[in-house]
């Protein structure tokens, strides 16, 4: 309620405001619109930003203006008639599409179709006030019957002021959103009913004013029932429902700053070509020439300024209608693509070819951008198609990784062994789904139990399979052969047999005998067991050997030792993890964890937790393979 009540009041206010005053200025001697009467534009500017209420506003301050002129009431009913039909009619208007294609927003002048709706709804209710005016005036007061110039003054003040409040309301209410906007109606619109009364009601202004400046003054009667008719079809059709749906728009496009520009630099030609008409010895050295009262040669003055106007509003529309069509229009219809964008879809070309077939042979920027766009969409939906290949590839090999990480694990051992004299068993984590590192424990026979761990070259896949392939092998040489040395020698000459690619493998392989509680062992380039002796745990000092796969025939070192209580084998991702400060989980760090801790299952999962807490959750980039064997006491 306070909205509407504001909406009703500031236009009433300022139109008493510049209708007195601009009256009292000139000593309350201008009557019937002569000089400049700026409050006229206000009639115009109330009814389109604040529909209803602001036409009634500024009705209801005319009228009051009126009265204090001392028109009688009979004029005064008419007027406001006159003053509120052609005030809610710009309002009307509006929200009324001129063609298929445009969209109904609020009042805002952001191309060059809503400067013509508004210079046109200008017109129309500039035209509709100042003839029904001047009819009004002919009929209340016949003394002023002669004076020709009643329409041109009314006409082109609404015109002018109400260009200039109008482009000044519109900008205001853009910045403070003090606007009107009607609310849809659930009333069934009969087109065809408002069609008639539309064209009915243009005809019959048309014809008038054709009358009115070719013949002479009709009889009061007369234009008592033009008038009569003019209102009738005005107000029936303020009847019809609005239902056309507004759009909102949220932001200001390069077109409408470009508008606002051109409407800046209009607006200052405007004035001071009005300004020059009134004061400027210019004027009425002028005015000597024309053969008018003086009362009215300001209309005369009015008209040249208006005409010295165009002079630059013309063309400057013309260039701003074809900046339009040939530059903002096409980067509106290319900016359309977003609507076909889906993310990780391919771009719909077929609906794109609409947007850019009317400018893609254009043998200029525009064009040259809607080729570029066209390449940018193949391009893109090949790139797409690609993609969409690759994803199922690799869903297919994420599928084949899976498969192939459970086939690796089940080649690795799942029990402890668990014997009178000793116990193994081991742990190993892959950086990827398949790693190269491997670890295996078995009885060879009721004596001997081999204990091999492995690290092969590189990781995932390539190495994942060269240690399968090792860890197989093995296992059927010691099915005939017992010795650790000739054991390595038999499988190192195995994969040098067609490695073309050079991959290689470190290998330290134990045979413990039960009996004995001796340990014969060889080493292929692996790192260094841990062994226990003299109660701590240290590095057992061997003959490192050579890496399997490299060169055939070499001749490995059998050695022998006694495991007192213990013997742990890993590989380098043990060692070699780091933290943030690229600081290695080293030797001595691991030494220094195992002679802290008893030598059970537990360890595996407490050196796994010491490591995490050393790296810092820093990602893991190599395979982490541990392997015990523990001698009963």
């Amino acid at each position: 309620m306070k909205s509407e009540l504001k909406k009703t009041l500031i236009p009433l206010i300022l139109m008493i405001i510049l209708d007195l005053g601009g009256y009292y200025y000139v000593g309350g001697s201008e009557n019937f619109g002569a000089g400049l009467n700026a409050y006229l534009g206000l009639i115009f500017v109330c009814g389109l930003l604040l529909g209803p209420y602001g036409a009634f506003g500024a009705t209801v301050g005319n009228a009051i203006c009126d009265a204090i002129r001392g028109y009688s009431i009979e004029t005064m009913l008419i007027s406001a008639l006159v003053t509120f039909g052609s005030s809610y009619l710009s309002y009307m208007l509006w929200y009324e599409p001129f063609h298929k294609k445009s969209k109904i927003i609020t009042p805002r002048l952001i191309n060059t179709h809503y400067l013509f709706k508004f210079l046109f709804l200008l017109l129309l209710s500039g035209a509709i006030y100042a003839m029904l005016t001047k009819i009004l005036f002919i009929i209340t007061y016949p003394r002023i019957t002669a004076n020709e110039f009643i329409f041109y003054r009314y006409f082109l003040n609404y015109t002018n002021f109400g260009f200039i409040f109008g482009v000044i309301g519109i900008w205001i209410s853009r910045k403070i959103n003090f606007i009107h906007t009607p609310k849809l109606s659930n009333r069934k619109l009969n087109k065809k009913l408002y069609g008639i009364i539309g064209l009915l009601l243009i005809i019959s202004i048309v014809t008038i004013i054709i009358v009115d400046l070719t013949s002479d003054i009709a009889s009061h009667h007369i234009l008592m029932f033009e008038t009569m008719i003019i209102l009738i079809l005005l107000y029936s059709y303020f009847t019809k429902p609005m239902t056309s749906k507004i759009h909102q728009i949220n932001f200001t496009s390069i077109l409408e700053k470009m508008m606002d520009s051109f409407l800046i630099v209009t607006l200052i030609i405007v004035i001071v070509a009005m300004t020059i008409s009134e004061n400027s010895n210019f004027g009425y050295l002028l005015i000597q020439y024309i053969p008018v009262p003086n009362t009215d040669a300001f209309v005369i003055l009015l008209i040249f300024a208006d005409a010295l106007s165009l002079f630059f509003f013309i063309p400057s529309l013309i260039l701003l209608r074809y900046v339009e069509h040939k530059v903002v229009k096409p980067t509106i219809s290319f900016s359309k693509i977003k609507d076909f964008i889906k993310k990780g879809e391919k771009i719909e070309s077929h609906g794109l070819i609409k947007l850019y077939s009317d400018y893609i042979h254009e043998k200029n920027e525009i064009g040259l951008l809607a080729r570029s766009y066209t390449d940018l969409i193949k391009h893109n939906n090949h790139y797409i198609e690609n993609i969409h290949k690759i994803e199922s590839e690799k869903e297919r090999i994420k599928a084949e990784l899976e498969i192939a990480e459970k086939i690796q694990k089940a080649s690795w051992p799942t029990e402890k062994m668990d014997e009178e004299d000793l116990s193994v068993f081991g742990f190993s984590k892959p950086a990827k789904e398949v790693g190269g590192d491997f670890y295996d424990y078995y009885e060879i026979d009721d004596e001997h139990v081999a204990v091999v761990i492995g690290d092969a070259s590189g990781k995932g896949v390539p190495a994942a399979l060269l240690s399968t392939i090792t860890q197989a092998t093995m296992k059927l040489i010691l099915k005939t052969e017992k010795d650790p040395a000739k054991a390595l020698y038999t499988l190192n000459n195995q994969l040098c047999e067609n490695n073309t690619e050079m991959m290689f493998i470190t290998l330290w392989l134990g045979i413990f005998n039960k009996k004995t509680n001796k340990l014969t062992f060889s080493n292929a380039g692996h790192n260094p067991p841990i062994i226990y002796q003299n109660k701590e745990f240290k590095f057992l000092n061997t003959d490192t050997g050579i890496v399997l796969g490299i060169m055939e025939d070499y001749e490995f070192v059998k050695e022998e030792t006694d495991v007192a209580k213990g013997l742990v084998l890993y590989t380098d991702g043990i060692t070699d993890a780091n933290n943030h400060d690229e600081e290695l989980y080293g030797e001595d760090r691991l030494i220094e964890f195992l002679n802290s801790r008893k030598l059970d299952q537990k360890i595996i999962s407490q050196l796994m937790n010491d490591i995490d807490k050393f790296s810092q959750n820093e990602e893991q980039f190599d395979d982490m393979t541990l392997l015990v064997l523990e001698k009963h006491d």
